[in-house]
């Protein structure tokens, strides 16, 4: 089957177009349903790279360091998420271990790192081993990352807690508030967009190739 990256096809309504050439932060709909066919993603690709390699280094901040130190009558207790997910799995709640644990640790880990590795300058230039299979799993995972629900839930329990206890925030605190500042903003980039580059790059390449031969 002989590929045509010149086209673009609407994902709602399936309409096939020719794909238009876009100026700085235009964006091209379909007329028939009104959906985003293509967008203009300038310099942000480049942008996403160092977001992304920052939202990595908060997420291992956040799950290295307590959350919270919570004192009460000279006693003190702190705990990681990792830590407060290990006694979800000793008081045998085990399912919602299993649960807290995919949607703040597995899942948002697996979006960072396969942009990450689809991100980089040397994966860019040629379709790097699994992309296909990779932007397929990143898509998968989007919906079940849910570290934002995690600090509401946080934050709640700890404006409950002050009223009994002297309640402390831990750096895991502060770099969970600023993961999902980041992860907003990468999340909500369409890994579409890496596919549609990978294959303007692909087909300049092959055209390169066939005049040259």
């Amino acid at each position: 089957m002989q590929k045509r990256p010149d086209l673009i096809v609407c994902e709602e309504c399936d309409a096939v177009y020719h794909r238009p050439v876009l100026g700085h932060g235009e964006v091209a709909h379909c007329l028939r349903c009104d959906a985003e066919l293509d967008r203009d993603t300038g310099s942000r690709l480049e942008r996403l790279l160092p977001l992304t390699v920052g939202a990595l280094i908060l997420f291992v901040v956040a799950n290295s360091f307590p959350i919270v130190t919570i004192e009460l009558q000279g006693l003190s207790s702190d705990t990681t998420l990792i830590g407060a997910v290990a006694a979800l799995t000793r008081d045998g709640m085990g399912e919602v271990a299993l649960l807290v644990m995919a949607t703040t640790l597995l899942f948002p880990l697996i979006q960072m790192l396969v942009l990450f590795y689809l991100l980089l300058p040397s994966s860019r230039l040629e379709r790097p081993p699994g992309f296909v299979f990779l932007l397929r799993m990143m898509q998968a995972a989007r919906p079940w990352g849910m570290i934002e629900v995690f600090m509401l839930g946080v934050l709640v329990a700890l404006i409950k807690l002050s009223n009994m206890a002297e309640v402390i925030p831990g750096p895991a605190l502060w770099s969970f508030g600023a993961l999902t500042v980041l992860l907003t903003v990468v999340v909500s980039f369409n890994p579409r967009y890496i596919w549609h580059i990978c294959e303007q790059k692909q087909a300049l390449r092959e055209a390169a190739e066939g005049h040259s031969s």
